[in-house]
């Protein structure tokens, strides 16, 4: 039979600190996880733009979401696309307040990947 050992209070202090320490740690890693062009872009832009950047998921057929192979779009400055980023343009949203500035520049250069 196992004899129940009590803890101090300070163990106790410790080991609930340290799960919430865990749980915030769970909670706030998806947020920072998204650092690169990539997860960014999978994570915001790919619904309508599609894996390949052709526009031609369903959401982006009916939104009629570009293809970043356009033309238009290749030679488009990365300000312009910073631009439509932050700001939305035609049916996409603006992510201004949602993204930071960093964040829109790594999708921004992780799009440029798909041309």
């Amino acid at each position: 039979m196992a004899i129940p050992v009590q803890r101090s209070n300070s163990v106790k202090f410790k080991l609930r600190y340290a799960a919430i320490c865990c749980l915030a740690a769970s909670i706030v890693t998806p947020a920072f996880a998204q650092n690169s062009g990539a997860d960014i872009y999978k994570a915001k832009c790919a619904m309508c733009h599609g894996a390949d950047g052709l526009g031609t998921t369903p959401a982006g057929k009916a939104l009629k979401a570009a293809s970043f192979k356009d033309p238009a779009i290749v030679k488009a400055p990365d300000a312009e696309l910073i631009a439509a980023v932050k700001n939305g343009k035609n049916k996409m949203p603006a992510y201004t307040g949602k993204l930071t500035d960093d964040q829109i520049k790594s999708a921004v250069a992780y799009i440029r990947t798909l041309q």
